[in-house]
């Protein structure tokens, strides 16, 4: 039985929320006050905030334990230190707004969209512009997939779908109405949402329709705000939330992708929403890790201890272990004397 509750609530901003990212611990969210707050999920306390940004906070993305980039209506973009919460670098990102922005899986390259209608690509290695392309229109989306071959730029209706090895358009997907979301269920099957109701699949390769499903119904024009996914237990869940307050589970079959989704659960936040992410605990992984280390642990010890036990032997003049307390016992040696010395000398000579 799937529920949503809430778990922790805190009046984060002055203003509407306008980006939030999450990692294992921390949850981050920027608003329109122009400040980032910070929240340890694992104690559910409020971590701090981050005032480096002059404008709206318009996009936030983590890259694993120690980094995380955002990217504003000021043009700039910030690499930030998660354990220390500096600013290690802040780039004048573009001319206009910073719009969106994406982590490499591999974390040495980024990409960033804005209203100066470039797509530019990043060095975070050294921390510098690698290359910048030109688009015909802004762009408001960019996301690399899973495996980082392939990324996505949204423009409007549409969404031109690049090859890294070529940095060329590989094909389009084009819909009726703008879209606000996109998200990568798989390397090859990209989930978009937009202005109004409906979720579709589509598949990166043929850019045809997996699956077409009505998420939301149109409240006085409720549109589809924000998607994401994440497994547990086997069982690939779509999360949708949209402007009519309501947010949605979905258990997604990848084996019958053709096959609508089934509803798990939804829940009425009674608020208009502008953005979400998931968080959940990895309590499996935690326990997991936590075992092996006390394994390994004790591993370790077993094999010391026979180490332990030798160095409390010591050893006698005649050759025997004998067990000690630890401390060294000295080894007698016999001195020999100077005239049997002379004596053997000369017996060898004779």
């Amino acid at each position: 039985n799937w529920e949503a509750v809430p778990d922790f609530t805190h009046h984060a901003h002055s203003a509407s929320l306008s980006a939030v990212a999450v990692n294992d611990r921390y949850v981050v969210t920027g608003s329109r006050d122009e400040t980032i707050q910070i929240y340890d999920m694992k104690k559910k306390v409020e971590h701090g905030a981050l005032m480096q940004h002059n404008g709206t906070i318009t996009c936030l993305e983590f890259y694993g334990h120690a980094h995380l980039l955002s990217g504003a209506e000021d043009g700039i973009m910030c690499i930030w230190n998660t354990k220390r919460w500096e600013c290690l670098k802040s780039i004048k990102a573009h001319k206009g707004h910073v719009t969106s922005l994406s982590i490499h899986p591999s974390g040495k390259l980024a990409l960033s969209v804005g209203t100066d209608k470039t797509l530019r690509t990043w060095n975070l290695v050294e921390g510098r512009s690698a290359f910048i392309k030109k688009l015909k229109q802004n762009a408001h989306i960019v996301k690399w997939s899973p495996s980082g071959e392939k990324y996505v730029v949204v423009i409007a209706n549409k969404v031109d779908i690049y090859k890294l090895a070529t940095a060329s358009v590989s094909g389009t997907i084009v819909m009726e109405k703008r879209i606000s979301s996109v998200k990568f269920i798989t390397d090859c099957i990209l989930a978009i949402v937009g202005d109004e109701e409906f979720v579709r699949l589509f598949d990166c390769e043929s850019k045809k329709c997996l699956c077409e499903f009505k998420a939301h119904e149109n409240r006085t024009a409720a549109l589809v705000k924000e998607i994401d996914s994440f497994e547990r237990e086997g069982v690939c869940v779509l999360v949708t939330a949209s402007s009519d307050g309501y947010i949605k589970m979905w258990s997604l079959d990848l084996d019958q992708i053709k096959n609508a989704p089934s509803l798990l659960c939804e829940v009425n936040t009674k608020a208009r929403l502008t953005c979400l992410a998931v968080w959940h605990k990895k309590d499996s992984e935690t326990k997991q890790i936590s075992n092996e280390a006390t394994t390994s642990s004790s591993q370790v010890h077993e094999v010391e201890q026979p180490l332990i036990k030798r160095n409390k032997i010591s050893w006698s003049d005649c050759g025997q272990p004998l067990e000690g307390d630890g401390q060294e016992v000295p080894v007698k040696r016999k001195v020999p004397d100077k005239q049997q010395k002379k004596k053997k000398k000369l017996q060898r000579l004779k």
